[in-house]
């Protein structure tokens, strides 16, 4: 018989195997917003790097304290989500959000054509 084994364990393995799936996990949650989700893999990540313990230790903060930051109901200040991601080689970024081609172009003509009777 084939024993089971938790959610978390099995995508923390996952995760040490793949971690360019974390990556592109991590992104796909933050492009969407959703904060449970994002808590629940970075919960399933620490597993992934050693466990809570030891991103306690590594980024100065008290297991007491990433276990609240982690729960569903945490609220993860900047600082201890960049200390987090930082215990796992990653860091938060900020990146254009791609323009509708559509809604940018007549910006640009507009914008270029009052450039052009500026310069006249």
């Amino acid at each position: 018989m084939m024993r089971s084994r938790p959610n978390d364990e099995a995508m923390a393995e996952i995760f040490r195997e793949d971690p360019a799936y974390a990556i592109a996990l991590l992104n796909d949650i933050l492009k969407d917003g959703a904060q449970g989700e994002l808590l629940i893999a970075l919960r399933q990540m620490s597993k992934a790097f050693g466990g809570v313990g030891k991103i306690a230790e590594q980024t100065q903060v008290s297991r007491t304290q990433l276990y609240k930051t982690l729960s569903e109901q945490g609220n993860p200040e900047l600082r201890n989500l960049s200390a987090i991601l930082e215990t796992m080689g990653l860091r938060l970024a900020v990146q254009p959000i791609k323009p509708k081609a559509k809604t940018t172009a007549p910006r640009l003509r507009k914008r270029a054509g009052e450039r052009a009777l500026a310069g006249a």
